[in-house]
């Protein structure tokens, strides 16, 4: 099977008008069919439930995207039944054809972006440009991991002896749980449940709660792609109950997560125990999150790396998990970094995502809402308030939080070690450039990081001394593309998996050495 060279995505310029006038027509058409019925998907069956939880805007609570039906326990023994039933076939299947499923279902993705643009941001809340990137990087994931499938299977790497045929191939595992998170709820959601089918394997997808709507309309894409039926199962709850059965069910043969550090550990527990009937140890993929750090250098760019700051710290209102949510400034350059970044973050627009001049939306639901202030509040006691500080309150109501910056934060203090997963920043102040790498590496994350400095010897330092899954110089921390930056983390960010990578599809597959005496 030939294809073309993997190239990333191009996001989309809306400096042009003809795009401009593009998204807000698939914007419009969205928005008609907000309030629909969203069933479950088992087997390839539409199935409606009593049982229904709503999917709103968060920049206007009061809209509904969609109504969608909770699954049950016995919605989920029948998912399970169905994706073994699918796994016999699916399994089977030439890894060729598996790979121009995804390569099929990117085309169509490409042609309907701005329509799945469009649900990222009345679902969850995401700007125009915001929209855009996770919805190109749900493309990337799709080209990049039917090219991995391709390679892995044409590629032999043994070493030869005389007097035998020696071979090393590669065996789906099963059923998995795909447990994706709110904060790219199209591009996280389909990079792991690619990753797994494109491998042999067939899929129990739990969507994130605040982000069903999108991920009902990925697995129709798939489908229409050609995906057969029973392969990828469609489990949408508003309760934890659904998570618990996928970790749990001896069935299970592994678990594909991304979300907090709480819910990740537990699912890893859960996980390591052995059930009456099960047959294996469950493998367990896992990104868990970040306390990402960018440091600044006392002869950096300091324009550039204020830019990076304010773009990292507050794009997506700060719900990334490589999100800049601390500021390490040498002395020497501290005050002039703070007013810069302020004088930035001041300037950023908060609004409705709808409007394309919007620079930073709302937090994707009120849990989320009111976990940050309480944040807040406790950042006042520990820290000076430099910018923001609360709700940003509007006429149509939304979880609306403004751009917050606390100055002078002990390395120690909460909002400098616990990840907070919304638009607060904390500064801190470090003597030289060794103790501010260490104070980077002062947290139980690992995930992503970035350092601004024209001192390559420092560069070098923190090369080999910046504990971090993606290290970044001279940039922001966030941004990860597909192919370019592998992206996961050390400690407990989680298993350091490396999606987008070349490793990335292995972690679903079994190795398998054959013999055979000539």
């Amino acid at each position: 099977m030939a294809v073309a060279e993997f190239r990333p995505e191009p996001f989309t310029d809306f400096g042009r008008e003809e795009n401009i006038r593009a998204f807000q027509a698939a914007l419009d058409r969205v928005q008609k069919e907000m309030g629909r019925e969203i069933p479950l998907i088992i087997g390839g069956d539409r199935v409606m439930n009593g049982v229904k939880f709503d999917s709103v805007n968060p920049a206007a609570p009061g809209e509904v995207i969609g109504r969608v039906s909770g699954t049950e326990e016995g919605h989920y023994r029948q998912a399970m039944q169905a994706a073994l039933g699918a796994f016999e076939m699916w399994s089977r299947t030439e890894p060729a054809a598996r790979a121009r499923v995804l390569l099929k279902a990117a085309a169509m993705l490409r042609r309907r972006k701005h329509e799945f643009s469009a649900m990222l941001v009345l679902e969850v809340g995401k700007t125009w440009p915001e929209a855009d990137a996770d919805t190109a990087e749900a493309v990337d994931f799709l080209e990049f991991y039917a090219r991995e499938m391709v390679r892995l299977t044409s590629e032999r790497r043994l070493t030869r002896i005389p007097g035998e045929d020696n071979e090393l191939t590669y065996v789906p595992m099963g059923v998995g749980a795909v447990i994706p998170p709110f904060n790219f709820p199209l591009a996280i959601a389909c990079g792991m449940t690619a990753a797994a089918v494109v491998t042999g394997n067939t899929v129990l997808l739990k969507p994130a709660v605040p982000a069903p709507v999108v991920a009902y309309h990925l697995v129709e894409l798939l489908e229409e792609a050609g995906l057969p039926a029973g392969v990828v199962n469609y489990l949408p709850s508003a309760e934890a109950d659904v998570g618990q059965w996928l970790v749990s069910d001896p069935a299970t043969r592994f678990i594909s997560f991304t979300g907090s550090r709480a819910v990740g550990t537990k699912v890893c527990e859960e996980a390591a125990r052995v059930r009456p009937g099960q047959r294996w140890l469950k493998r367990v993929v896992a990104e868990m999150g970040g306390k990402d750090a960018i440091v600044v250098d006392r002869d950096a760019d300091l324009q550039e790396a204020a830019f990076g700051i304010v773009s990292a710290a507050f794009g997506f209102g700060g719900q990334k998990c490589s999100a800049c949510s601390r500021a390490i400034i040498h002395q020497d350059v501290y005050r002039r970094v703070l007013d810069l970044v302020v004088g930035m973050a001041e300037s950023l627009r908060v609004d409705d995502p709808r409007n394309r001049d919007a620079d930073v939306g709302p937090l994707a639901g009120r849990s989320y809402y009111e976990r940050v202030l309480q944040y807040i509040e406790v950042g006042r006691r520990e820290g000076r308030l430099a910018l923001g500080g609360g709700p940003l309150e509007r006429a149509g109501g939304g979880y609306f939080v403004r751009p917050t910056i606390f100055a002078d934060v002990d390395p120690q203090a909460r909002i400098a070690q616990e990840e907070i997963f919304g638009p607060v920043l904390a500064f801190h102040s470090a003597p030289d450039f060794r103790t501010a790498i260490a104070m980077a590496n002062d947290t139980e994350y690992g995930l992503t990081g970035a350092v601004y400095s024209r001192n390559r010897e420092h560069i070098e330092y923190a090369r080999r001394e910046y504990m971090v899954g993606n290290l970044y110089f001279n940039r922001k921390c966030t941004g990860a593309l597909v192919g370019v930056h592998p992206f996961g983390g050390f400690k407990m960010s989680g298993t350091d998996s490396k999606a987008g990578g070349f490793d990335y599809l292995s972690l679903f597959l079994q190795a398998k050495t054959i013999s055979e005496r000539l």
